[in-house]
């Protein structure tokens, strides 16, 4: 909790910095509510679950399930969203991308051992984070993206420091340099510049091809892991990796499967 809290902190520090130098500041009273719900659903409960979840499994197996937030806005975003329809093309890419995850996924789950409260935690944060994502779709012409990012993380900030008062007190201050700049690394870049790019991503392609995106956390994890982990790179990683960006291609390019009709299929209310 305490790590999420500073975090959030150095997200609406640059932030405040952003908004100040280009003159983005745009507030009323309409603004409040979609605030406070991105601050808890897609920010503070979400990362909370994810840093509380990796006391029980591996990164690894976190950026895994980390990539599973497509599949909960593709059963979500048809009934909220009119041009969020089911396509042929649009299934054929997430089942390839979602079939890379599991073979990622297959030897990572022979090494965890009582991990089901991550694994649910980790599913319910991606859950959050659907619901988040098609919120902003919804509410896309409603405000900036610099002050949409900037209120979702000053309500987050508001309220992670009291929970993680009550709930880890006394509050353990970092003292290490390289903790700080961990801190503000995930803060800044990780939190603060992601987030807009992520807000801008779905006003223009919408929540299901931008959350496809998360599809590369678990090519990311294994590279990562055999760079710094020396964890061994096997067929697996090679053939699902291959699997989740030709998913991530097929969903957002023009391309059309020879057996997809010009236009596509949808299942529509």
């Amino acid at each position: 909790m305490t790590l999420v809290a500073i975090r959030v902190a150095f997200a609406v520090l640059a932030l405040l910095v952003i908004i100040v130098l280009a003159k983005k500041y745009q507030f009323n009273n309409k603004y409040l509510w979609p605030f406070i719900f991105l601050g808890l659903v897609n920010t503070a409960m979400p990362f909370a679950l994810i840093t509380w979840s990796e006391k029980y499994i591996t990164s690894g197996l976190a950026s895994i399930l980390n990539s599973t937030s497509p599949l909960w806005t593709i059963a979500l975003a048809p009934i909220l969203l009119a041009d969020e329809a089911i396509t042929k093309q649009r299934l054929v890419g997430l089942l390839a991308g979602f079939f890379g995850v599991i073979v990622l996924m297959f030897n990572q789950l022979g090494t965890v051992k009582g991990a089901g409260l991550g694994v649910l935690a980790m599913l319910v944060a991606t859950f959050f984070y659907a619901c988040g994502a098609i919120f902003v779709r919804i509410n896309k012409a409603k405000m900036p993206s610099e002050m949409q990012a900037f209120g979702q993380f000053l309500i987050a900030t508001l309220f992670m420091f009291p929970v993680a008062a009550i709930f880890e007190a006394p509050l353990k201050i970092p003292v290490l340099p390289i903790t700080w700049f961990a801190l503000a690394f995930l803060g800044v870049l990780g939190s603060c510049i992601a987030t807009l790019m992520y807000f801008s991503l779905i006003k223009s392609v919408g929540p299901t091809r931008a959350l496809l995106v998360t599809y590369i956390f678990p090519l990311v994890g294994v590279i990562l892991g055999a760079v710094f982990l020396d964890e061994k790179v096997g067929f697996t990683m090679i053939l699902g990796g291959l699997l989740i960006l030709a998913g991530i291609w097929v969903v957002n390019q023009g391309f059309r499967l020879p057996f997809v009709k010009a236009g596509g299929f949808a299942w529509k209310k």
